[in-house]
């Protein structure tokens, strides 16, 4: 078998898993294109179409002449994987901050909630980054529950209280 093939086999074999981690459908046709060097513009290439169709809504595939694969979507799709990305940064922050509140053992997880919600706005007003997911969400859960200790229960208080109870009798 040439290397040519292997080549081109190793080449469709990673398009396969592109195309599946992008979550096009198995069969779907993909568009593939060749880029080339054929001007003697350094600026300029030439893009051939190897399979699928020009009319494509889908990614295009494009191979350089080093057969590394890059690809292009269309401006819909791209802003649709943005606004997922940013979907799920969020959950995964909310998901995070309500971890730490468990774990710090709150009285009311709701009260809690807002007072650390609070906290994040004028976070981020005062800050230069305007980016939530910068936050460390265990220090700030912390410094909420210094700054009001009534919103959580005192283990180590209720502990000791346990201990006494078991000394008096």
């Amino acid at each position: 078998m040439g290397n040519s093939v292997k080549n081109h086999e190793a080449v469709m074999s990673q398009i396969e898993l592109l195309s599946q981690t992008l979550g096009l459908p198995k069969n779907s046709e993909r568009t593939i294109l060749k880029m080339s060097s054929d001007s003697k513009n350094p600026d300029e290439k030439t893009l051939k179409l190897i399979s699928g169709s020009w009319d494509s809504k889908g990614p295009w595939f494009i191979l350089d002449e080093n057969d590394k694969i890059h690809t292009v979507l269309p401006v819909e799709t791209t802003i649709k994987l943005i606004e997922s990305l940013k979907k799920a940064q969020e959950e995964n922050f909310h998901l995070k901050l309500e971890k730490s509140i468990w774990q710090n053992v709150p009285i009311d997880f709701e009260d809690v909630w807002v007072v650390a919600m609070d906290e994040i706005r004028k976070m981020v007003q005062e800050s230069k980054d305007k980016n939530i997911l910068n936050i460390n969400i265990d220090k700030l859960i912390k410094k909420i529950k210094k700054e009001h200790p009534n919103l959580f229960l005192d283990m180590q208080k209720i502990f000791m209280q346990q201990q006494q109870m078991l000394q008096n009798e």
